[in-house]
């Protein structure tokens, strides 16, 4: 491919994931990557082969984003021409559970997977006697059981930091399981609802909803606060880690280094990570 004829566009975009088997496209399945190729293609009269995207994180069925980055390598010419309408135009043909808030050409050296930063996740749960309010089934876990606030943050303390997460990952053949854990904290989010900000330059397959399932049987008083630290350092899947259902978990954020450390990154990452990181 001749790279001065094709521009770098980097998408900002938002779904409900409900409906959809995850980002990654499937045959004969409903995806996000598919839909939006297919609306890219439509609306920009080109193949699907021409509108690949490549995205920050790949989401599994039911995950939700509210800051989701992908880019995509348009023929120049096409984007000068089209570039100025293309969020208007994608409004017009995508569903409603899915849409593009932002498309620019993307800083030289953009990779929306290998430049990120790192990547901020939030799970939110209920624990209110009658269940969840009805407009946020969607994207709230019900618990029947209550939740201690104070065990769950003194059991995610122990889990920061650099390790090896393969207890609270599905192990994918060549991926590597170290990451490096830089939040995971509960907060208060209203009454009855709890949300967990989980923070780290990438994640492995299953990784939130795992780590997720073990501070919840904290919170409510099945497993003490030291639980979840001996699961980790044993280094084995536990079946006593309940991985919880994907529908609570949204992509929040994102982040990327200053446009002249993104080509930098996107090479150190490379060589730390060659394949996929996996959905949470």
């Amino acid at each position: 491919m001749d790279e001065s004829a094709r521009v770098r566009v980097r998408l900002d975009i938002d779904y409900d994931g409900a409906d959809f088997s995850g980002w990654a496209r499937q045959p004969d399945r409903r995806t996000v990557q598919g839909e939006l190729q297919a609306a890219l293609a439509r609306v920009l009269r080109l193949g699907e082969e021409d509108v690949q995207l490549t995205v920050a994180g790949r989401t599994d069925a039911g995950v939700h984003a509210r800051d989701q980055v992908a880019h995509v390598d348009l023929p120049r010419a096409v984007w000068e021409a089209e570039g100025q309408r293309l969020v208007h135009r994608l409004t017009g043909v995508l569903p409603q559970d899915v849409r593009v808030g932002a498309a620019t050409a993307a800083p030289e050296g953009f990779d929306a997977r290998f430049s990120a930063l790192l990547r901020t996740y939030v799970y939110r749960v209920s624990d209110a006697p009658g269940g969840v309010d009805p407009l946020r089934r969607k994207d709230v876990l019900w618990h029947k059981r209550s939740l201690d606030l104070e065990l769950m943050n003194e059991a995610a303390a122990e889990l920061t930091g650099e390790h090896d997460f393969a207890a609270y990952c599905r192990k994918r053949e060549g991926a590597t399981t170290i990451r490096e854990l830089l939040r995971l904290r509960w907060s208060m989010e209203a009454e009855h609802v709890y949300a967990a900000t989980v923070q780290a330059d990438a994640f492995c397959h299953n990784m939130v909803r795992a780590l997720v399932g073990a501070l919840l049987a904290v919170g409510d008083g099945r497993r003490d606060p030291g639980w979840p630290r001996r699961v980790l350092d044993a280094g084995v899947r536990d079946s006593a880690v309940h991985v919880v259902p994907p529908h609570g978990l949204t992509l929040e954020e994102v982040r990327y280094p200053p446009d002249s450390e993104l080509a930098e990154r996107a090479t150190a990452t490379r060589r730390i990570r060659s394949l996929s990181s996996g959905g949470c």
